[in-house]
């Protein structure tokens, strides 16, 4: 019984005798996952498993085009903002000065940083340091009312 092997007629070609038979080779892709990996698939940058780009497009606030929208870039000019203390000539920042201060508190009690301001760093950190003696002897609010 052993010594029965059935053999299976094997499509030839011209050279192959009909006693041997190669393995056929079909044209299979390979696994996507090999153990030397540990099942990990490598994918474009930017894209999600189902292939296609994030939902709801691109990052907002980001890329060219961002003023304004468009592929042209900004529409709108925009000015440079220059320190109010630089050009009113102002040295010293006194804490007791609340109207003065409560320019560069937002309505919630936090400061307003500088990039929205466009107060230079040493002023800045002049009006911040002002603020917070404010705050401490209760000439400005440390939170917002309500």
């Amino acid at each position: 019984m052993a010594d029965e092997v059935k053999q299976q007629p094997a499509a030839t070609s011209g050279n192959e005798t009909a006693g041997t038979s190669a393995p056929a080779t079909t044209s299979a892709p390979a696994s996507t996952s090999s153990p030397a990996t540990g099942g990990y698939t490598p994918r474009p940058y930017g894209q999600r498993r189902e292939g296609g780009p994030r939902p709801g497009g691109p990052r907002p606030g980001g890329g060219p085009g961002r003023e304004g929208g468009g592929p042209g870039g900004r529409k709108f000019f925009r000015r440079k903002k220059v320190c109010k203390f630089c050009v009113e000539k102002i040295d010293a920042i006194n804490y007791k000065d609340v109207r003065l201060l409560s320019q560069f508190v937002a309505e919630k009690g936090k400061i307003v940083p500088r990039r929205l301001t466009g107060v230079c760093t040493p002023h800045q950190r002049r009006v911040s340091a002002a603020i917070k003696q404010a705050r401490n002897i209760a000439l400005l609010p440390f939170a917002a009312r309500g």
